[in-house]
């Protein structure tokens, strides 16, 4: 499907919006670094009309990342910035690029019997427990796996990512899917609105299935609940699927593929 006149710059301009409740924006050339509090991250990206962005210029947002105690990352659209890759390549990040789709015509998905859908209230005492079950469905990726379930982080840090999350709960910024079967939370997933220029749009994120019980059906039926549950109000609705395999999972269930997005990183120390 290709991009809809407008469609790829107003994400842009959604992901451009994104950090300025929460973050100082730093420029390296021709990138705009976000400096947030490291709970909740926001990566570099290219700067609208700034120009090509050079090796140098992410090397300048690593080095601001860094200094702030951030995680080194940059994200963009290739089809909007297409020299991007190639700049943090030669500046010794890691790039992949993941299919971005949006939510043209969704269809409801029924979920495994016995699975309900929540929706997560900023007082929940199981949101630990949810948080954990999307760090240990990203830790373990691709189908399914038996993978030992672990307890709920204590640590202050895990504590303050939670924090974070409950106040952009209460705020109306995260809306937060759970679902649940027999009493065990087995998925979850978000999406996070925003109005810019006048028109709400809102990102899909963190959808994440229990490794052992991949291939259920799970992970497309948040994604469709959370996408309904976004077009109540918004006028697009997107999302960046892991690989090519889950973007036609998503394709099933009505999200149609219109571009790419960039994301970089630096490699893990050997």
């Amino acid at each position: 499907m290709p991009p809809r006149p407008g469609l790829l710059e107003c994400i842009e301009r959604y992901f451009t919006a994104a950090p300025l409740p929460d973050a100082r924006i730093e420029s390296a050339g021709a990138l705009d670094v976000p400096i947030a509090d490291p709970t909740w991250p926001y990566p570099a990206r290219p700067r609208k009309d700034a120009g090509t962005v050079t090796a140098d210029d992410v090397r300048g947002a690593i080095a601001l990342q860094q200094a702030a105690g951030l995680p080194a990352a940059l994200e963009w659209i290739p089809e909007c910035s297409p020299g991007v890759a190639a700049a943090a390549r030669a500046a010794g990040m890691t790039v992949e690029e993941l299919p971005l789709l949006v939510a043209d015509d969704p269809v409801d998905v029924v979920l495994p019997a016995g699975v309900r859908l929540f929706l997560v209230g900023a007082e929940d005492p199981e949101l630990p427990h949810y948080q954990q079950l999307a760090v240990l469905a990203f830790a373990h990726p691709g189908g399914p796996a038996d993978v030992h379930e672990v307890p709920a982080d204590t640590s202050p840090e895990a504590a303050a990512r939670t924090a974070v999350l409950r106040e952009r709960i209460a705020e109306g910024r995260t809306v937060m899917m759970v679902a649940i079967d027999h009493g065990t939370p087995v998925a979850v997933g978000s999406h996070q609105p925003l109005v810019v220029d006048g028109t709400e749009v809102s990102e899909i994120v963190g959808v994440a299935t229990l490794p052992r019980l991949r291939g259920r059906g799970l992970g497309a039926g948040i994604a469709s609940a959370l996408a309904a549950h976004a077009r109540e109000t918004a006028d697009l609705v997107f999302l960046a699927a892991g690989d090519d395999d889950v973007a036609r999972v998503y394709e099933r269930i009505g999200f149609a593929r219109v571009a790419t997005t960039g994301v970089a990183e630096l490699p893990l120390p050997e």
